[in-house]
Formats: structure tokens, C-alpha cells, sequence
């Protein structure tokens, strides 16, 4: 592989991780807005995660295919499925990190919004390097639409 073109992979590389922050500020402001949300009716904080993360998931999801990874995403069938899957998977491992992270923090006297800040860079980086290096990596080939 030529420098030049390694250099251009480098560039695409960092674009698509601009976008996957943009998305993932998307994805949080439904996250955190249900979680404050439903903090100020008095929902517990690790439900309150759950759920406000269960929803940044499915905002991720759209913003993701079509925004960031749309050159690798499978189009229909099994393949599609797969990678469906495989999102939700990463998706259910940050879910865990987030709503282990503020339970505990919650149990021990410490301001759930503050830990759900420190979930949040945790669960962010957990899933990005799922996503980036096995979901849509790119030897999954994208599907064409007939």
C-alpha cells in the first residue's frame, strides 16, 4: 500500500470517528434526557439508566447505518441480521456498563449524574471499539439493493 493511500485510509478513518461522536451526542442527549427525566418523577437511578440508555441505543442504531458506518452496513437478509445482533450486543454491554456503573455509584452515597457522566466515557469507548473493530468492520460485505 502506497503512502498516499495509507494516509487517505488514516483520513477516512478519523472522519468516521467524527461522525460516530456526532451520532453518539445524539444518541446521549435521548439517553440522558429520559434518565433526568424520569429521575425528577422519581424513577431509582439504575432503571432510570436502563431505560434512558435502551433508548439511546435504538437513536444510535439510525444514526449509525445511515450516518456513519452506512458503507458497511449490510442492506437485507441474514447479514443484515447478523449486524443488527451484533449492534444490540455491544449496545447490551455498554447497557451493562452504564447501569453497573450508576447502581453501584448509587449505592454508595455518590450523585448518580455524576456517575452517570463517568458510564458515559466508559460504555462510549466499549462500544465504539466493538462496533468499529467486529460490527461493521470492514470485511462484512455490504449487500446491494436489487
Amino acid at each position: 500500500m502506497t503512502r498516499r493511500t495509507s494516509a487517505l485510509i488514516a483520513r477516512l478513518r478519523d472522519i468516521r470517528f467524527v461522525r460516530y461522536v456526532l451520532a453518539s451526542v445524539g444518541a446521549l442527549a435521548v439517553d440522558v434526557g429520559t434518565f433526568l427525566a424520569l429521575l425528577a418523577v422519581g424513577v431509582a437511578a439504575a432503571p432510570a439508566s436502563a431505560v434512558g440508555y435502551s433508548l439511546g441505543i435504538l437513536a444510535h442504531w439510525l444514526m449509525s447505518s445511515r450516518a456513519v458506518f452506512q458503507d458497511s452496513v449490510a442492506t437485507g437478509g441474514m447479514a443484515r441480521t447478523r449486524q443488527k445482533a451484533l449492534f444490540v450486543i455491544s449496545a447490551l454491554v455498554g447497557l451493562g456498563l452504564t447501569t453497573a456503573i450508576v447502581g453501584i455509584a448509587d449505592l454508595s452515597g455518590i450523585d448518580p449524574r455524576l456517575a452517570k457522566l463517568f458510564a458515559i466515557a466508559v460504555s462510549f469507548t466499549a462500544t465504539w471499539l466493538i462496533r468499529a473493530k467486529i460490527v461493521f468492520r470492514a470485511s462484512v460485505p455490504a449487500a446491494k439493493e436489487v
